[in-house]
């Protein structure tokens, strides 16, 4: 018998749902050990390529980013056999060269978020996992070498600032990212990529900019409704792009370090894992030996 071809999951909002190639056959309600993700998981096809699409802001955008359950999301793709994961999200240029409209793949980011629960670790077993290195450069590279071929407007190599929002950043917020060296901010992909390198998937991150932060001084800074409208007119170009890329990356075996990041992560001694903790946490830690003893 043929093994399954694992989904490629991707994570954005409702526009990436409707593109040509694109077939849904249904709705997942994932339950987790976590709580409730951001809404079902929608499995599919994308030109006959198994994806599956989670809305990370709940269908019709009902979350803040710091009340998204990215711990939820995230072991729900895992779950039903996710090993790649895309994410497509708005997000602010904090230099003059990364206009609206065009995408970005971020490769660095810096931490800012303060209010959210980043790890599936603790309460009787500990791991901390590498994250110099905190997307795939391979996901990342083949998301690159398909936007060049497209002649999208798209960069690699993006520093991403995570805020924690639910506001924008003040004036002398933005300027001071921006003298950081930063290119890009926003208010979710950090997490998310925490989450993704401790579940063993490859992550990338596709990053639509949509305005200039609050850095320039003639605009007044960045409102909700613009975002949306450069978001909503330019979403074609993910789309295009995911596209592309998805049956590139199906069924190719995964030539990265990502699938085995816990390998050297675990830091409890076996014998000392609460039956509690080797439950919750099985579907992440059992080929270890650390997961429930059947």
């Amino acid at each position: 018998m043929d093994t399954p071809i694992p989904p490629i999951g991707i994570i954005g909002g409702s526009g990436l749902y409707r593109m040509e190639g694109l077939a849904l056959d249904r709705a997942v309600e994932v339950t987790t050990p976590f709580g409730e993700p951001s809404g079902p998981v929608h499995l599919g096809h994308l030109d006959g390529v198994p994806v599956a699409f989670l809305a990370r802001h709940g269908e019709g955008h009902r979350f803040t980013p710091s009340e998204v359950n990215y711990r939820a999301n995230l072991w729900a793709l895992k779950s039903l056999g996710v090993e790649r994961l895309i994410c497509v999200s708005a997000v602010g240029s904090l230099q003059a060269r990364h206009k609206p409209g065009e995408l970005r793949l971020v490769s660095q980011f810096i931490d800012k978020t303060r209010h959210r629960k980043d790890t599936f670790f603790g309460e009787g077993l500990v791991a901390h996992v590498s994250f110099a290195e905190p997307t795939c450069a391979h996901v990342s590279g083949a998301l690159l070498a398909a936007g060049q071929a497209l002649k999208l407007p798209l960069e690699g190599n993006a520093l991403y600032v995570c805020m924690e929002g639910p506001a924008f950043s003040t004036r002398a917020e933005s300027r001071l990212h921006q003298s950081w060296g930063a290119d890009l901010i926003g208010m979710t992909q950090v997490t998310e990529a925490r989450l993704a390198r401790e579940a063993e998937l490859c992550y990338a991150c596709i990053a639509l900019v949509t305005d200039y932060d609050a850095w320039r001084e003639e605009e007044a800074g960045v409102d909700a409704v613009s975002v949306l409208e450069v978001m909503h007119a330019n979403v074609d170009k993910a789309q295009r792009l995911l596209r592309t890329v998805v049956p590139k990356l199906s069924g190719q075996p995964r030539p990265c370090t990502c699938g085995e990041a816990l390998k050297t992560a675990l830091f409890t001694a076996p014998e000392a894992v609460p039956t509690e903790a080797r439950q919750r946490l099985d579907l992440l830690v059992a080929k270890y030996g650390f997961g429930v003893v059947r």
